[in-house]
């Protein structure tokens, strides 16, 4: 049984979900705003979040991003009227899972809240704290980095998932499409360079990152 966060300012929304949700066998929770559901998800374990993007006080992309500077790790799906994708883009790289617009079918909705809390990383096989490859050394619990031995850095949270998926995949090329929909959650072109400039992030923190350009595919990790 999985709990979910509701978070809009629309009353009849936040009922409706509700009742959507609780009647798929999930508990669930329900936040008027951004800042009493950050006061509120500071307090409560939840699986999932449902997070509106428009709404008074911090709007659905400042919660995104004060989640992130705290290192929530429960998926967040935005829902939005905002047609606007550079929006999508925004929420996406601030660490939203996914993005539905409304209105929404329900059986989409309920199936996407399903697919996500389905592949959340705490149903993976437990790994050891650190990931080494060719001379770098990821720590899995503080996002952190090092190089040869150099001082660990500190990376975003798309820089650490970013890292982790070429190391884990190390002497392989990993497509850009592969990266968008793995890393970013993307199943569609978003029009900007994403990848591009996490890894362009990545190489100023970390100079002597062994990850490869291949030209008009994708990047490699390599195990040299």
């Amino acid at each position: 049984m999985s709990t979910v966060m509701v978070v809009d300012d629309q009353e009849r929304m936040r009922t409706m979900l509700c009742r959507l949700l609780a009647a798929e066998g999930h508990v669930t929770a329900a936040a008027p705003d951004g800042e009493s559901a950050l006061t509120r998800l500071a307090e409560d374990d939840v699986d999932l979040v449902l997070l509106d993007l428009v709404m008074p006080g911090p709007s659905g992309l400042q919660v995104l991003s004060r989640l992130r500077e705290r290192g929530f790790t429960a998926p967040v799906i935005v829902l939005s009227a905002v047609p606007d994708v550079a929006a999508r883009v925004d929420a996406l790289d601030l660490g939203a899972v996914d993005f539905v617009a409304k209105p929404f079918h329900s059986a989409e909705l309920v199936a996407r809240v399903r697919r996500n809390l389905a592949s959340r990383p705490a149903a993976a096989p437990v790994e050891t704290r650190y990931l080494e490859h060719g001379g770098v050394r990821l720590d899995l619990d503080r996002r952190r980095a090092s190089v040869r031995g150099r001082d660990a850095v500190t990376l975003s949270e798309r820089e650490f998932e970013l890292l982790a998926h070429l190391m884990r995949r190390h002497g392989s090329v990993c497509r850009r499409d592969e990266l968008l929909h793995d890393v970013w959650g993307i199943d569609f072109e978003p029009g900007t360079n994403l990848v591009e400039v996490c890894v362009r992030r990545l190489r100023s923190k970390l100079p002597e990152i062994p990850i490869e350009t291949v030209r008009s595919v994708g990047y490699c990790f390599s195990e040299d």
